[in-house]
């Protein structure tokens, strides 16, 4: 069986967090830069500079450290949940998506809208109001 090693990527220096599942894969990531000083400056992190992460309890997860502490193994007791950071980028993530949307009209040569928000509906589908890894 293949590992599925790193479904999740999280680059602490950079704040960056990436999804490689679902609609994304490892040659086209979600990527996202979470902008959150408080939750990046956390103490358990400061000698973290990633985590690969698969997200279906195997063992196949690893922390790299910034110096020469070997890499180990995600502990939540230690580093916490790690869907605190799934929520995050699912988080921008749903912003991604409902700016796309609100920016994907219907518009003539003059650059002026065509359609009612009833039309868009119908083209796109509703609004997105949600977002679940």
């Amino acid at each position: 069986m293949a590992t599925k090693h790193g479904i999740w990527t999280v680059v602490f220096d950079d704040k960056i967090v990436y999804k490689k599942s679902g609609e994304f894969t490892s040659a086209n990531p979600g990527v996202y830069k979470i902008e959150d000083d408080s939750f990046w400056s956390q103490t358990k992190f400061s000698n973290i500079h990633a985590i690969q992460f698969t997200d279906d309890d195997t063992d196949n997860d690893q922390v790299e450290h910034k110096d020469s502490t070997p890499n180990s193994s995600y502990d939540s007791a230690v580093l916490g949940n790690f869907s605190d950071f799934i929520s995050r980028w699912d988080s921008a993530h749903l912003a991604k998506l409902q700016s796309d949307w609100d920016n994907d009209n219907a518009v003539d040569a003059d650059g002026n809208s065509t359609e009612t928000e009833a039309d868009k509906i119908s083209r796109l589908g509703a609004r997105p109001t949600s977002y679940s890894s």
